[in-house]
């Protein structure tokens, strides 16, 4: 995808630019091609982003260290401004609060379709990733687990001669 220049935006009917997803997207390790839609709307002051959109991609469960295939869907929409909001550049007919609206663009610059879809993608991605609800972590037999290591031996040894000691 190339970067939409926000001026361009208010040519289009209704300010709107509709994207058919259909590839990759940059630096996103998906497995499958990432499918669905992208809508970029010019409010005047602001742009108003919404994606509907999928992929897979391939997750290491946190448990048991396996790998396994996820699938990723995205259903977000965004509001970044684009010049510093006064009171009296707020659109009338919608209320908007400031936690809303986290990103500024230059109302003559471009906006990265591909960087804001990366973005989405990877704040959608689990935070503990689990490859099933009954994953169990890999098991360990008891000879793996050497309950000293070998390398304390030495003091081990001055320990029970210490305790051997009669008391003075």
């Amino acid at each position: 995808m190339y970067p939409i220049h926000i001026p361009h935006l208010l040519r289009q009917p209704q300010a709107t630019q509709i994207i058919h997803l259909d590839g990759a997207v940059p630096d996103l390790d998906a497995l499958t091609p990432v499918k669905g839609q992208m809508k970029i709307r010019h409010g005047g002051t602001f742009l108003e982003v919404g994606v509907s959109a999928e992929t897979i991609v391939n997750l290491t469960c946190d448990r048991c260290i396996q790998s396994y295939n996820y699938r990723l869907t995205l259903e977000t929409s965004e509001l970044i401004w684009l010049e510093a909001p006064t009171a009296e550049t707020l659109p009338p007919e919608r209320e908007l609060a400031w936690e809303d609206l986290s990103e500024q663009l230059p109302p003559d610059g471009d906006f990265d379709a591909d960087a804001w879809l990366y973005e989405q993608f990877t704040l959608a991605l689990p935070l503990q990733r689990l490859c099933g609800k009954d994953c169990q972590p890999p098991a360990v037999s008891q000879q793996e687990i050497d309950p000293t290591d070998r390398r304390w031996s030495a003091l081990e040894i001055l320990k029970q001669q210490l305790t051997t000691l009669p008391p003075a």
